[in-house]
């Protein structure tokens, strides 16, 4: 077992993971796994640049984690920047940031290598289940973009797309600058068009209907789940690998569309931070539901962040042998 720290910074969170790590055997021990929402990706699809005061949230949680990360001894450190930082113009401002305060520069993958890290993290368990049969389709509803990952053991086609539950919300439920509280139908049609556009692109490259099983990640597919199992506090146990039905997932995609931002709030297991953006990435998750016909989508608590930290166990493994 390798002692590993991983760091996934998305457009809307950045996530911790310190573990101890086994890529042989698919072993992972948590030791301390956190987030925080920074909204990184705050006006980026408007302004191509990151915000001040979205790199001044970003950079305190790295400090956090920092802390955490040297009261752990982790030996590697590896730090993955996804859909904001891409596609900012300023993100060298961003890499500097990060590169002062944890001692390692951040990665600013592309959407496939994305899309490989979580299909790792999320069937790693999964593989050889009876009762969860493959191809598997992942689908990572981040904040400023979707991964979708069809494979069996090992991928066999992936595709990013620029929909997400931050950029959806922006691009279409905000009027002067604020979230349309609750949304109305035609921003929510809006909202499905987009949506169902890059479905067809992903389309393209991606067999979304061959898949068995249906595996969903992220904030916004946990959070549907938590309402959808009827709990009082977010708990990971309960939800990982939870399987809720398609029926469930529209009733309650439909439920947090038409309501207000105090009845969003007042869910006992939603985040403050997706109050405003969780309406658009359940529409996201519904209409990946209806393109695939899927019946149920199996919810996974790990994810990129596990597929990352695989990554940098490997690594040091591969080292430590050619030593």
């Amino acid at each position: 077992m390798t002692r590993v720290a991983a760091i996934d910074c998305g457009t809307n969170s950045i996530r911790l993971l310190v573990a101890d790590a086994d890529p042989a055997t698919g072993e992972l021990v948590d030791l301390d796994r956190r987030m925080q929402i920074v909204r990184l990706g705050q006006g980026v699809d408007k302004t191509g640049r990151l915000a001040q005061e979205a790199l001044d949230r970003t950079f305190a949680a790295c400090r956090d984690y920092a802390a955490i990360i040297k009261e752990h001894g982790a030996e590697r450190l590896r730090f993955v920047a996804t859909s904001a930082s891409r596609d900012a113009e300023n993100r060298d401002e961003f890499v500097r940031g990060v590169l002062d305060i944890l001692g390692v520069e951040p990665e600013v993958i592309s959407g496939d290598q994305e899309a490989e890290f979580s299909f790792t993290g999320a069937t790693k368990e999964l593989t050889g289940r009876a009762d969860v049969p493959g191809p598997y389709l992942v689908v990572d509803i981040g904040g400023g973009s979707t991964e979708f990952v069809v494979g069996d053991g090992q991928v066999r086609a992936a595709r990013s797309v620029d929909v997400g539950c931050v950029r959806m919300t922006e691009r279409h439920l905000v009027h002067d600058g604020v979230v349309t509280d609750p949304p109305t139908e035609a921003q929510l049609a809006a909202v499905r068009a987009d949506v169902a556009a890059a479905l067809d692109l992903a389309e393209k490259t991606v067999p979304l209907r061959e898949a068995r099983t249906l595996v969903g990640l992220a904030g916004s597919v946990t959070t549907v789940a938590a309402i959808a199992l009827g709990l009082d506090t977010y708990d990971s146990t309960a939800i990982h690998h939870a399987r809720i039905p398609y029926e469930r997932v529209r009733d309650i995609t439909d439920r947090l569309a038409h309501s207000t931002h105090a009845e969003r709030a007042a869910i006992s297991v939603m985040h403050p931070g997706r109050v405003d953006v969780i309406a658009a990435g359940a529409l996201v998750l519904l209409a990946i539901m209806e393109r695939t016909g899927a019946h149920e989508v199996v919810v996974s608590e790990h994810d990129i962040l596990d597929g990352i930290a695989f990554s940098v166990a490997e690594e040091a493994q591969a080292g430590s042998g050619a030593e």
